[in-house]
């Protein structure tokens, strides 16, 4: 598995192309990112989105009209698409594929998981493919998700990273900001999250 990653527009959000088994997977194409996703891939199979936050699928309906490839995105976000919750003028896109909490889906061949841990926003899920989680905005290197915005929830957030404690293997952790990093690691802090978390939602 080969990974590419460029940071996409003022937020510096991160667009991955994962290329396996000769087939290329791009997750989370935010602004201005439809150049380098053209460029850098040469059997396109699918637009993954971790979550629906308008700098994560920014460019998912112009990649999806170029490359014709379906979009599939956590079914608690997809109206995040459709409509442009914030008013940030995003173009909106369709899923294709409303994907449900922690299901596995085949794509061609390669097995994918959307880990559901909501909170960030109510879909927010990280995907998974062999050891590797494409942690959107849920985890990154040193720090969470925030839970403060619009259709977050710091209920949700509590159980998700209580569900994220239990967690025992170790996955390599691609996330929506920032570097690489691992998933043990950041566990190491993650009672310090949760107690962040309990307070703000006292």
């Amino acid at each position: 598995m080969k990974i590419k990653s460029y940071p996409m527009g003022e937020y510096q959000t991160n667009c991955y192309i994962v290329s396996y088994n000769n087939k290329d997977i791009i997750i989370d194409p935010g602004v201005g990112a439809t150049k380098w996703v053209c460029s850098n891939v040469t059997n396109p199979i699918a637009i993954l989105n971790t979550h629906g936050h308008f700098d994560h699928v920014w460019s998912n309906s112009e990649i999806k009209d170029i490359l014709k490839i379906p979009i599939y995105c956590p079914k608690d976000d997809t109206f995040m698409l459709e409509g442009d919750t914030f008013g940030l003028g995003v173009p909106p896109s369709k899923a294709d594929y409303k994907v449900k909490p922690d299901e596995v889906i085949d794509l061609e061949g390669v097995k994918i998981k959307f880990r559901h841990f909501p909170g960030h926003t109510p879909g927010c899920s990280v995907i998974e493919i062999k050891d590797v989680w494409f942690s959107g905005d849920f985890l990154f290197e040193g720090s969470i998700g925030r839970w403060d915005f619009p259709y977050s929830s710091g209920k949700d957030m509590l159980k998700s990273l209580q569900k994220v404690s239990q967690i025992t293997n170790d996955y390599t952790l691609y996330p929506g900001h920032g570097k690489a990093t691992k998933l043990q690691r950041e566990l190491r802090n993650i009672n310090y999250w949760i107690s962040q978390v309990k307070m703000s939602i006292r």
